[in-house]
């Protein structure tokens, strides 16, 4: 959905109500994505658990997306409820799942924060009708129920009821849509909502077969990891079983497999006693497969992993990777990128091409960003500056392009993972076919590399050099000649090996 971030930017604090794992996803979620986030929680760790769980967000979201997230907002701990929901636009209720305690935190919540305050509710198994009940208020409350990582992945089940105000509807999908996530909005509510009544099912069949002996817990992980697991990410379930279908679709493979709804492949009903014998076997199973690492390592192996396979999607603008996708498209204005060239606002100064920080998996052995990556960032901000110009998608589509001719990187300091990164380039020439780029990357004020790009403008159709359209050469043109006016970079030129 279009999002105009404008409209929302004066609304910028939330409080989190119970900051266990999901509530401090919740924090980390907003936090990252620049709201102030106020939290109330009994528990005397909280604030230590919130830490942790911050810490992990912050090694891991910067460097999902490909634009820079904004400045980071301040979280605050608070000593009662009222304090923590004052000047709150969102607020998001993470307590246990007891309805008469939830119940009881509503009853608090809407004697102390503002009338049209949005109060979601984490819960993963009640109805927002019996969140809303005996409320005086019924209607600013909604169910957005997230999964964990909360500060990575993007679904957040928006359950909401005749009680509801369409108003309210359309807020709450803006602001978690504004901070990068995806709202699947249920119009009818169940138990336990959409998403965890699959995860009930799978968890009521594992059960089954390491209570016979069927497999172990890892055995069981092995087959969701190493098979459906994977494809699930990205096409989920009614698309993988239609390309299953092959060429006759959906109603082949419906046919094909039809009657086995009928055969007793499941005991989805059939719930085994939930006994100490096996609960000791589970959790016998489950220290043998992974007890060698700490929580905390998990978590991250975990990000790191997640982190990867989102990328990956985006790259395909598939599944979650196109959410991320669209709020860096979101984010782009606010970390001051631009798409074309009459928006920049000083032509005389080298053009803002990147903004961001360093991807977990742009680093190598040395722990530090891997050559190609350096390569890659510069060739992202060449298309950067192309579209600036005018070579856009749509350019290209009909048959003009850039091809690079000569690449010249000179790697002057070091940058990890998490550290921001900006890269500003300048056009040395743009008469005629040629395109002659000087970038400059920086983390902060500190230089760490630069790249030197030559071009050739290419007719898609004869695959040789051609002339670019006139709109494109005067707008490369007009660039040139406003960067003449600065000092000659140093190392413009250079050759490998040649002194400075």
């Amino acid at each position: 959905m279009d999002l105009d971030l404008d409209e929302y930017s004066d609304m910028k604090t939330a409080a989190i109500i119970g900051g266990g794992v999901i509530g401090g996803g919740w924090a980390a979620r907003f936090l990252l994505n620049g709201w102030n986030v106020r939290v109330f929680d009994p528990d005397p760790e909280a604030e230590r658990k919130i830490g942790e769980v911050l810490g992990n967000a912050r090694r891991s979201l910067p460097g999902l997306g490909n634009v820079a997230l904004p400045a980071e907002g301040t979280l605050t701990f608070h000593e009662t409820i009222a304090d923590a929901v004052k000047d709150a636009e969102w607020i998001q209720e993470s307590v246990p799942e007891r309805l008469d305690l939830k119940q009881k935190v509503y009853a608090e919540l809407q004697a102390h924060c503002a009338p049209d305050a949005v109060i979601g509710s984490s819960t993963s198994g009640f109805k927002p009708s019996q969140l809303q009940d005996g409320r005086e208020n019924p209607g600013q409350i909604v169910v957005a129920h997230p999964f964990n990582p909360v500060y990575l992945l993007p679904l957040a089940e928006l359950v909401t009821t005749e009680a509801n105000p369409a108003g309210v509807i359309d807020r709450a999908k803006e602001i978690i849509t504004a901070i990068g996530m995806y709202p699947l909005h249920l119009k009818k509510e169940i138990d336990a909502h959409v998403a965890d009544r699959f995860l009930e099912a799978v968890w009521r069949e594992a059960l089954w077969l390491v209570k016979d002996g069927i497999a172990t817990t890892e055995e069981i992980d092995n087959a969701i990891r190493y098979g459906f697991g994977i494809r699930w990410a990205q096409m989920g379930l009614f698309e993988t079983y239609r390309v299953a279908g092959g060429e006759a679709g959906m109603k082949h493979f419906m046919a094909q497999f039809g009657p086995c709804l009928s055969w007793p492949w499941t005991k989805l009903m059939d719930v085994p006693e939930f006994t100490d014998e096996l609960v000791d076997l589970i959790a016998g199973q489950s220290d043998e497969q992974s007890g060698q690492y700490s929580i905390r390592e998990l978590e991250r192996h975990r990000d790191d992993n997640l982190v990867g396979m989102m990328r990956a999607l985006g790259a395909n603008n598939w599944g979650a990777g196109a959410v991320q996708n669209s709020h860096d498209l979101n984010r782009e204005g606010e970390a001051g990128l631009v798409r074309q060239i009459e928006d920049l606002e000083d032509l005389s100064q080298p053009v803002l091409t990147q903004s961001r920080v360093v991807p977990l998996d742009w680093t190598d052995y040395n722990g530090h960003m891997t050559e190609s990556r350096y390569l890659d960032a510069f060739a992202q901000s060449t298309d950067r500056l192309m579209m600036i110009i005018g070579c856009d998608a749509e350019y290209i589509a009909n048959g003009g392009s850039y091809f690079t001719a000569e690449t010249h990187i000179r790697h002057i300091d070091e940058v990890h993972a998490g550290d921001p990164i900006q890269v500003r380039t300048r056009v040395i020439m743009g008469a005629g076919k040629k395109m002659h780029l000087w970038h400059e990357m920086f983390c902060g004020e500190r230089l760490l590399a630069t790249g030197e790009h030559m071009l050739l403008h290419v007719d898609l159709k004869t695959r040789r050099s051609a002339p670019p359209a006139p709109h494109i050469e005067a707008n490369l043109v007009k660039l040139a000649e406003a960067h003449a006016a600065l000092p000659v970079p140093d190392g413009l030129g250079r050759a490998i090996g040649a002194p400075r």
